[in-house]
């Protein structure tokens, strides 16, 4: 009946648009396969916290859409910087390094538009996260493929895509904040005592295992005190990140630097030995002598450190105890110095 009905209906309005219909039903067809991706996309990126897994998982998902060799993150303040690439061996070093100089030379001002860099055709997005325009919620999203040029077809998914990243990356940025807070200190931007507890242990394991020699250094401000009671905890604060900065600008990447709290820091130098240690130490101990940082009673802020090299046969804690117990040494010598165990 319902059936008869119809097609009188249909009589009545003149003959069936078949081809009107297939469109139609095409247009209906792509708009299921499209959202069946987009909760695809929805799940891989819920699975991921920080920003990197997210954006491998969204290199995942766009695979088979938009073949690609890298696809990168780099905020505009450049404090942030997370690459994906497939490419293994040479291609992959050369991927690095032409995403590296994209980012670089062209510092996200392109939006939307596909160039070819080298043997590479690249394509960035600019991306606005957060309700503010702070840096650090700015960034840029860069695609890249060897070969052949992103297609029309292409970049409109990957368009349409940005829309849909915009949240879980905020989200990925904020958690990635919280991690960064919980393990730096804020005075002085250094690690924390949380990052030496985590990282001290691999640390003497890689050393016990490849026999290479590592030592630390405790250290301990000179007059410290007296720029507090005198001068006041603001210039203690200021005198504590200009340490900080000396200390930074001369350490390695792969050396351990941290606030253990007050005016306390350590220094963990791997594949380092006593000497070597302690010429380093002596450069320290000049370089934070010179900031020439008044204590406020006519003395001057120093820095007294204790170096101790690491015997596999002695625990964590009884080696840092004996560093302390070197550094009340220096502290009893005259202060502003180095003192060696052994030495």
């Amino acid at each position: 009946m319902n059936v008869a009905l119809s097609l009188s209906e249909m009589e009545m309005t003149g003959p069936i648009d078949v081809d009107h219909l297939m469109v139609e039903l095409d247009r209906y067809r792509r708009q299921s396969e499209w959202l069946k991706q987009v909760n695809e996309l929805h799940a891989r990126l819920a699975g991921a916290t920080d920003l990197q897994g997210m954006i491998e998982a969204f290199s995942v998902w766009l695979t088979p859409l938009v073949q690609h060799d890298l696809i990168a993150y780099r905020s505009l303040d450049r404090s942030r910087l997370h690459i994906i690439c497939s490419c293994h061996g040479p291609e992959r070093r050369l991927a690095m390094q032409t995403a590296e100089e994209v980012f670089e030379k062209i510092d996200c001002q392109w939006d939307d538009t596909c160039c070819e860099w080298g043997s590479f055709f690249v394509q960035q997005w600019q991306l606005y996260l957060g309700v503010d325009a702070k840096a650090e919620n700015q960034g840029c999203l860069m695609l890249l493929r060897r070969g052949t040029s992103i297609e029309a077809k292409e970049a409109q998914i990957l368009r349409d895509t940005l829309e849909i990243l915009g949240e879980p990356m905020q989200r990925a940025l904020m958690y990635e904040d919280l991690f960064i807070q919980a393990r730096r200190d804020i005075l002085t931007g250094l690690d924390n005592r949380r990052v030496f507890e985590e990282r001290i242990g691999p640390m003497l394991e890689t050393a016990r295992r490849s026999g290479r020699p590592i030592t630390v250094a405790s250290m301990d401000l000179d007059h410290f005190k007296q720029i507090n009671d005198i001068l006041g905890h603001g210039a203690g604060d200021t005198a504590l990140q200009m340490v900080a900065r000396v200390l930074t600008a001369m350490v390695r990447n792969s050396d351990l630097l941290v606030r253990m709290g007050g005016d306390e820091f350590v220094l963990v130098l791997p594949d380092t030995a006593l000497e070597a240690a302690r010429m380093l130490a002596e450069r320290l101990c000049s370089s934070i002598d010179g900031l020439a940082i008044n204590a406020g009673d006519g003395s001057r802020m120093g820095v007294s450190i204790g170096l101790v090299q690491w015997n596999p046969e002695t625990s964590k804690d009884e080696w840092l105890q004996r560093a302390d117990e070197v550094l009340y040494q220096a502290k009893k010598a005259g202060r502003c110095r180095v003192c060696v165990e052994g030495m």
